[in-house]
């Protein structure tokens, strides 16, 4: 999951960033309106968390931008704004949920887990392909049965992969959608990852490499090994 926050409080945008980040969402920061914007035209995130009072364009704004360019993305008010008539203006603008500051880290988590469940509505919230199973919401990976133990960036990796239910995933898509802006593009985090992610789920191998396209779960590969 990657999302946009929306934030003109650098101390606490970071202490979210990093929060985030330990949950395996990444998350790209923005200070205020117009850099939010920019941000929301050039990359494509899962949720926006947005501050309504903040420099340039509001919150406000950003969200009626949103709602407009009908992606349905799901937004996030987080605001010290926590009048009813508040959050019932927040709601009218086409917010989906609304947490008022100050917040506890783990429940910004989990209300974000609940709307990216909703965003995808049409998958299963437990995923099976080619004896693996995922669970996102419980962070757990079963292989024929096993419990496997990944760390964050394997597991947002390994997501990203079962999602794409065996179509083929770029190594600078998986940067996009596992790591943030802030990812190095010529890193090779993805590589890197992808193999210790291998080794983690054993043999046979799941993960295929498409030579010079990217990688995909290939269920032949773990038939072929029977």
């Amino acid at each position: 999951m990657r999302v946009l926050v929306v934030e003109d409080e650098l101390f606490m945008a970071e202490a979210i960033r990093d929060g985030l980040r330990l949950e395996a969402i990444a998350a790209d920061l923005a200070g205020d309106g117009d850099t939010a914007l920019e941000m929301l035209s050039v990359n494509a995130y899962d949720i926006a968390v947005l501050d309504r009072d903040i420099p340039g364009p509001s919150g406000d704004e950003i969200a009626e931008s949103i709602v407009a360019s009908a992606s349905g993305m799901p937004i996030m008010m987080l605001t010290a704004a926590d009048r009813l008539d508040d959050k019932a203006s927040g709601f009218g603008l086409g917010a989906d949920d609304y947490l008022t500051k100050p917040f506890e880290l783990r429940e910004l988590v989990l209300r974000l887990r609940a709307l990216d469940r909703r965003r995808a509505y049409h998958r299963p919230p437990v995923r099976e392909i080619a004896g693996l199973r995922l669970d996102a919401f419980r962070r757990e990976v079963f292989r024929d049965g096993r419990y496997v133990a990944l760390t964050r960036k394997q597991f947002a990796v390994l997501e990203v992969l079962v999602a794409a239910g065996g179509g083929v995933i770029s190594a600078e898509e998986l940067l996009e959608r596992a790591w943030d802006e802030n990812a190095d593009p010529f890193t090779n985090a993805v590589r890197i990852t992808v193999s210790a992610l291998r080794k983690r789920l054993g043999e046979p191998w799941l993960i295929a490499t498409v030579p010079g396209v990217g990688y995909r779960i290939d269920a032949r590969l773990a038939r072929l090994a029977r």
